[in-house]
Formats: C-alpha cells, structure tokens, sequence
C-alpha cells in the first residue's frame, strides 16, 4: 500500500477524474462568470465591455440589490441564531438513552429529504390568508387580530419564510451535531458526574467545548447556505411584494433570465461569492483552535 501511494502516477489516476469533474463543473462556471461580470450583454446581442461598471452601479444606484443585501444577511443571521442553539438542544437531548430515540430522529430529520418546491408550495397553503391553517387556528381561537397576509405583507414574509428554512433544516444540523455529541467519550461524562458537576455544566463546560469543531463547520454550512438561499424564496414569494423577500441569489436569476441583463446578473453572482468566501474566512478566524485530542 505504502508503495503505491509513493508512486504519482498512481496517485493521479485515482485523483484526476473527481479533479476534471470539479474544474468542469465549479472552477470552469466561476471564472467564467467573473469574465462576463466585466460586460453588458443581453445574451443574444454582441458583448460590450465596459469593466467594473456593474459592480459601480451595484453598490451605487441599485437599491434593490441593496435590499438583497440587507434581506439576504438577516435570513443567514437569523438562521444562526435560531437553527444553531436548537440543533444543539435537541442533539444533546436525543444522545442519551431515550424512549423513541430513532423514531425522533426520523422525524425531525424527514423535512430535509422533501424537495424545497414541495416544501415552498406546502407552506404556501399554510400562509394562505384565506384557508390557511394559521388563520384559520387564530381565528378560531379569537385572535383574528392576529391573522396577517403573511406572504404578502412586507412585514411578514421574510420572517414567514425564514421560519420554513429553520424548520426544513434543524433536523440536518441537530444529526451533525448528535454525531460529535455521542463521539465524546463516556469515561470524561463519568468522571465529571463522579465530581458533583450538574447536567447544566457540563452542557456548557464539556459538550460545547469538544464539539467546538463541529460548531465551526456546522456554522459555515449554514452561513453560506443561507447567503446562497433561493429556492424556497422562489416558489412562496418569488422575491415579493415590491421586493420585500429579494435574496441576493434570486436578485441574480431576476437580472439574468428575467431582464436578459447576463452581464449585470454575473457582477450580482461574483459578489455573492465573494461574500461567502468571506464569511467562511471570517469564521473559520473565528472558530480556529487546537486540535483536541481525547
């Protein structure tokens, strides 16, 4: 074995076809993209360049593209705050021995594996101000104050669809975070319960610490994932009313395959993929410590 793995030929065939599906894929699609950012073009008519024009206008004229900014890092800031201390919660919950433990974690897990198309248009019926089921309980109960146009008002539907994300994904999230949480080995719980310390301690003082690691790449997942968002956004609000829900992920569908603005649609995606290559700097800095060793 030790002599195959010295010898690079070997070591490239084995590597080379995930490495040309990748270039083909993810590195070919990127650079493409940042080249077309540098032009104005309708994708039928001839290119003209015109440099960092887009990108000017961008972060000069655009106002909806600055409400997509706004709009797309509430929906990942909210999706931390929320998704990152449940997940946890339930994880550590569900690791110790429980009644039902495989049929919660079924549960729980069973929104991600549903299509985001099935879940928007589910959701969609839910919200619906005349027989949705969240009216229809508000008003039964006397809260008809209460009862909203909740996809249609730009009060509510960021808010409304941000609740969708975090009820599709919670249970992907609480799954990596179960995996780290029964990785610790059972010898330092004993030794800490043999010590007096409560249950509240060691959440805080033990868990949290030696599934820091998994904290970190849990929350750059999430983070990017959220700054990527469009499907759901598509099919219940489609960026609405009056751009209230617009992502920037669907900002870029809208200038590119809407508007037939190609040019103006990769400047949109080059910053979005600048921010993300961001955020995961920014908390990879934030989250880097030592390896621990058990």
């Amino acid at each position: 074995m030790e002599s195959m793995l010295k010898k690079k030929r070997t070591i490239l065939a084995f590597v080379l076809p995930a490495l040309l599906i990748y270039i083909g894929i993810v590195l070919i699609p990127i650079f493409d993209t940042i080249y077309h950012s540098a032009f104005k073009w309708n994708i039928l008519g001839d290119k003209k360049f015109i440099g960092f024009d887009n990108f000017i206008n961008l972060f000069t004229k655009d106002k909806i593209f600055m409400l997509g900014m706004k709009n797309t890092f509430m929906l990942m800031l909210l999706s931390l705050a929320i998704q990152t201390p449940l997940a946890i919660l339930l994880a550590i919950a569900l690791s110790g021995k429980i009644k039902g433990k495989r049929y919660f974690k079924t549960v729980f897990f069973l929104p991600n594996i549903l299509s985001s198309v099935a879940v928007g248009l589910l959701w969609t019926f839910i919200y619906h101000p005349e027989f949705g089921i969240i009216n229809s309980v508000l008003e039964s109960i006397g809260l008809d104050s209460l009862t909203r146009l909740w996809l249609a008002d730009k009060r509510t539907v960021l808010p409304s669809i941000i609740v969708v994300i975090c009820w599709q994904f919670v249970g992907y999230h609480m799954i990596l975070y179960l995996a780290a949480v029964e990785n610790i080995p059972t010898e330092i719980k004993e030794a800490a319960l043999i010590d007096g310390v409560t249950k509240k301690s060691m959440i805080w003082y033990i868990t949290l610490p030696l599934i820091r690691h998994m904290i970190r790449i849990d929350l750059v997942l999430m983070a990017t994932g959220s700054l990527r968002f469009f499907d759901l956004i598509y099919v219940m609000s489609n960026g609405g009313p009056n751009h209230a829900s617009e992502v920037i992920a669907s900002y870029m569908y809208y200038k590119s395959f809407r508007d037939y603005q190609y040019g103006y649609g990769s400047a949109v995606s080059v910053v979005l993929l600048v921010l993300c290559l961001m955020v995961t700097l920014i908390l990879n800095k934030l989250f880097h410590t030592e390896k621990i060793e058990y």
